[in-house]
């Protein structure tokens, strides 16, 4: 049967029914075998309000999980809530989960950001958020072609672009991006925090620190093709979509910490989205080096409006 979530006081959040059997899992994704060794289940992150989701994939032949951390206000019978999706860095992203739903809650309780629920999702550890050449890890196809369905299925959310905001930091800042970029119609803001590897060339600091790190995620991402790594790079996607993000007026948000190593390779891409034509805020954070947290909270003081533009709300 599909899988529920295992927190089952819980269950009165959901909205519909979930969906029946499935049919027969496919032993190959688009353009090759889909590797199912990868962690597309993580341990459960025990969070005071945190939903711990687990659904059958038909892209992944398999089980995929992701967090969700529910507002008090999405507990009340006919609300329905904007979805903030965040995306981890490179290393994966379950020891975030409780730290950020701490931040995130106080700051909704003070009012000081929309009840939104906030979608931690699993986008395996080094895979740049993209489908891997070979078809071995399809983690944008399950983002975008199941997660976002099954947690419209299962929460009351406001089910369209409208509702939805894009987030990362680090590898999830790129993923916020270049996902975000690539599909305009699905998100009303997207926040590019710490972003990497910005640059179409993939040699910033943190590559050039970890020459191992660079050489396995283009092995298991690009299949050494660097040529593809360009192809899906947030720098190819922002002049793709920048028509498109400023016909949908997109709300998009940059922001690095001025002690991040990352700190040159955003401003390059400041400068980038400036040429071609993306709109957006851009922040840089005194004395915050490459650090989810602190970075988030001093944007949330700076910047916290960022979440009411984005969705359409009043300050």
């Amino acid at each position: 049967m599909p899988a529920l979530s295992r927190r089952h006081g819980l269950n009165r959040l959901l909205a519909l029914p979930l969906l029946g059997m499935l049919p027969a899992w496919p032993t190959r994704g688009a353009g090759g075998a889909v590797d199912r060794s990868l962690p597309w289940v993580t341990a459960e992150a025990r969070v005071p309000r945190v939903v711990y989701r687990i659904f059958d994939s038909r892209t992944v032949g398999a089980r995929v999980s992701y967090h969700a951390y529910v507002p008090e206000t999405g507990r009340a019978t006919e609300v329905r809530l904007p979805v903030l999706y965040w995306l981890h860095g490179s290393e994966g992203g379950i020891s975030g989960i409780a730290p950020l739903t701490a931040l995130f809650d106080e700051t909704i309780r003070a009012g000081r950001v929309p009840a939104m629920i906030v979608v931690f999702v699993n986008g395996l550890p080094r895979r740049l958020w993209a489908d891997a050449k070979d078809g071995s890890s399809p983690v944008e196809t399950v983002f975008i072609g199941e997660v976002i369905p099954d947690v419209d299925r299962t929460f009351r959310t406001i089910a369209s672009r409208e509702g939805r905001i894009l987030e990362g930091f680090s590898m999830g800042g790129y993923g916020a991006a270049r996902i975000g970029f690539k599909h305009p119609d699905l998100f009303a803001g997207v926040s590019i925090l710490a972003g990497g590897p910005l640059d179409p060339e993939f040699q910033g600091s943190r590559a050039q620190r970890s020459p191992r790190v660079r050489e396995q995620i283009l092995r298991d991402v690009c299949s050494n093709d660097l040529e593809y790594f360009r192809a899906i790079s947030p720098w190819t996607l922002a002049a793709k979509g920048a028509a498109a993000l400023r016909a949908n007026r997109t709300v998009v948000r940059q922001a690095t910490g001025l002690a991040d190593d990352t700190r040159d390779l955003s401003r390059r891409f400041h400068d980038r989205m400036n040429e071609v034509g993306i709109a957006h805020g851009y922040f840089e954070v005194p004395n915050v080096g490459h650090d989810a947290r602190a970075l988030l909270t001093h944007l949330l003081d700076r910047d916290g409006a960022f979440y009411r533009r984005a969705l359409g709300q009043p300050r």
